[in-house]
């Protein structure tokens, strides 16, 4: 099995609700390591940046919205296959369609407002690491 990282976001419905820890230990039980974390409230320009890559979904708007409407937990996650293991605990994006016992649907409230965002491969795990951490704030 492959150490990696990933990134995750714990969004503004989570911070609202003081889900963060709740949430970390989710992550930790399914084997995963915090090895960077900050609280964060993202810039319009920051979540459009972040974003981009749905910029022409009709979604886009009201996502950025929702991701500056108030405080974000980014973090770095470690662990033997971290990017497919915080997939399977943050469960479906529609918290709907997700398993028992994920993330998602333990504490999300509708498809947008879904607690959680996490890296879908190691290319964007990468990407995303490196908009929000410098390399010296990785301390595993």
């Amino acid at each position: 099995m492959a150490i990696e990282r990933t990134f995750s976001i714990l969004k503004p419905d989570a911070t609202r609700r003081n889900l963060t820890g709740k949430i970390n230990a989710m992550l930790e039980d399914a084997g995963l390591r915090v090895i960077a974390q900050k609280r964060i409230q993202m810039s319009r320009q920051n979540a459009e940046t972040f974003y981009a890559v749905h910029k022409e979904r009709p979604f886009f708007g009201e996502l950025v919205d929702f991701m500056i409407s108030g405080p974000v937990v980014v973090q770095v996650l470690e662990g033997e296959n971290a990017i497919a293991a915080n997939r399977d605990v943050m469960g479906a994006t529609n918290p709907k369609d997700a398993d028992e016992g994920t993330i998602r649907k333990t504490f999300a409230e509708s498809i947008e407002a879904n607690s959680a965002h996490g890296s879908d491969s190691a290319e964007n795990a990468a990407i995303e690491i490196a908009y929000f951490f410098a390399g010296s704030e990785l301390v595993g």
